[in-house]
């Protein structure tokens, strides 16, 4: 099945070079700051760790002035790897708008996965994928890996190649684990600990609860 998008390839190809590259994350970095997407302190995450770090792209995402040119490097930095996608899945929520804008740049389709009343990844809203299809899995930041590979099994058992995930932040500094390149504009290197393990807590420094779900036990 094929789609009447627009491609963008001569406007991403010279945006690859190390320097480029270096620098645009430099920007990056500093465009997230500014917009309180990427906090540096004592935060307790939802999963119930503490971090020196939180990141939070919805609020860079909101600017479309902002997520365009991101994504555009994204897109420059699959092209030049020779990956050749025919659709861009984003989990939800944090993949939506990534997700859309990445494939935007690729001028290919976008869709996103959600989970069911069970936690499982799945699609809806009608969203197919056909075997054989060729995958970019969008997020807006790496924390783990894991719901980069729920989202990569199910796309595997529905007959598609995965061919990468790209996103805006990698938290885990490019130790993920992935079995498929991973593609990043702003690597993190996040430090995380258990509460009774926590050395910001030992040095008293008052911990900040961010986010959007509810805290969960930590086990």
């Amino acid at each position: 099945m094929s789609f009447p998008f627009p491609t963008h390839y001569s406007r991403v190809a010279a945006l690859t070079s190390p320097e480029t590259i270096q620098t645009a994350a430099a920007a990056l970095e500093q465009q997230l700051q500014q917009e309180d997407a990427l906090l540096r302190g004592h935060f307790r995450l939802s999963s119930g760790l503490h971090s020196d770090t939180y990141v939070q792209c919805a609020r860079f995402l909101r600017r479309p002035d902002l997520a365009e040119p991101a994504a555009r490097q994204l897109a420059a930095l699959i092209r030049e790897a020779g990956l050749m996608p025919d659709l861009v899945v984003g989990p939800a929520m944090g993949g939506v708008v990534m997700g859309y804008e990445l494939a935007r740049q690729l001028g290919v389709p976008g869709i996103f996965t959600e989970r069911d009343d069970t936690g499982q990844m799945t699609l809806r809203r009608g969203f197919t994928i056909e075997p054989g299809q060729q995958i970019v899995i969008a997020e807006d930041v790496v924390t783990t890996g894991k719901s980069t590979n729920e989202v990569a099994r199910l796309l595997t058992e529905l007959g598609a190649k995965v061919l990468a995930v790209a996103s805006l932040i990698d938290r885990t500094g490019g130790e993920a684990s992935l079995s498929f390149p991973n593609f990043a504009l702003l690597p993190v290197t996040a430090a995380t600990y258990a509460p009774d393990e926590c050395p910001l807590c030992r040095a008293g420094i008052p911990v900040v609860k961010p986010g959007s779900r509810p805290d969960k036990a930590f086990s």
